[in-house]
């Protein structure tokens, strides 16, 4: 079954090339059937990349869902034209109203900064509170997760002595975890951050479950005991070049970088990056739609509580 996303979204041209199934807005309200409504909050400053490529993995099941982009009031980044906000994004005064079936928080380049400090603070908080009761399950992505599990739980993030970047092995904690049906023992999945949460906190939290970790990478992904909240740590939404571009922006820039681990053959940053984990990520993105919105979202989203 196709996506649905917005009419002219940049991300439609892509996805063609690609065989992802996308129809228009206006080709969807001919169709006899009700789509998984899907809020995207997007943080990430590159927004038509992290775009497709989330749509790129809600495109790619069975089922039909729409897509909506959220874009904060408080902060307007400066790295996507005017136009194109304007066009594809709400506010939060727009949506607060409305029920999801399913909502995306993705990481944001702020993870160095206390979380108060971050200037959409406050709106980030009024919005995770709304996520409770009208959002059926909530997916947090890196930084988002780190947030999340703060303003929840109160669960601290920590500084790590040098950037975690590159491509990491990964498995399941919990073996009967749903979200990870059909995964292999092994799995990898690509990391970018500074920072880190700890297991013993989450460990003291009843209300959440580790479903799967890395020996070098730390928590990987951590759920409420119903996944109405997900928490991910790493990227696996990343295209095969995405690693490349934030060494090649930070070698450039003179920042400390090293070469991504597990990325570039023999680690030569001279050779093309090998894509290890696209299998795992669509496996994820279709398990999390399926078990966490699909099968247990109500008929009528206005039910949602």
């Amino acid at each position: 079954m196709p996506i649905k996303i917005p009419n002219g979204l940049p991300a439609a041209e892509v996805l063609h090339r690609e065989n992802i199934f996308v129809i228009p807005q206006t080709r969807a309200v001919t169709q006899d059937i009700r789509p998984l409504k899907i809020l995207l909050l997007n943080l990430m400053p590159t927004k038509i990349s992290t775009e497709t490529q989330l749509a790129r993995l809600l495109g790619n099941t069975p089922l039909q869902v729409e897509l909506e982009f959220l874009q904060t009031a408080t902060y307007r980044g400066t790295h996507t034209s005017r136009e194109h906000m304007l066009a594809f994004y709400q506010t939060f005064d727009q949506v607060r109203d409305r029920k999801f079936d399913g909502m995306i928080i993705t990481g944001a380049p702020v993870e160095q900064m206390p979380f108060e400090e971050v200037a959409y603070w406050q709106e980030l908080c009024e919005i995770m509170e709304w996520s409770k009761t009208n959002v059926h399950s909530t997916f947090h992505i890196c930084w988002g997760a780190q947030a999340a599990l703060y303003y929840h739980y109160g669960i601290r993030k920590y500084p790590l002595k040098k950037k975690l970047f590159g491509v990491f092995e990964h498995h399941t904690d919990y073996k009967r975890s749903i979200l990870f049906r059909g995964f292999d023992d092994v799995f990898m999945v690509p990391q970018s951050r500074h920072t880190t949460f700890r297991r013993e906190e989450i460990e003291k939290v009843p209300e959440l479950k580790i479903l799967a970790s890395s020996e070098e990478a730390g928590i990987y992904a951590v759920s409420t005991d119903r996944g109405r909240q997900i928490f991910i740590s790493g990227h696996s939404e990343y295209d095969a070049d995405t690693l490349q571009a934030e060494y090649l922006r930070d070698k450039q820039a003179g920042l400390p970088i090293e070469v991504p681990k597990n990325y570039f053959p023999n680690d030569d940053d001279t050779q093309m990056p090998c894509m290890t984990w696209r299998a795992h990520a669509n496996l994820l993105y279709s398990n999390w739609l399926n078990y966490f919105v699909y099968q247990t979202t109500p008929y009528d989203i206005n039910a949602i509580r």
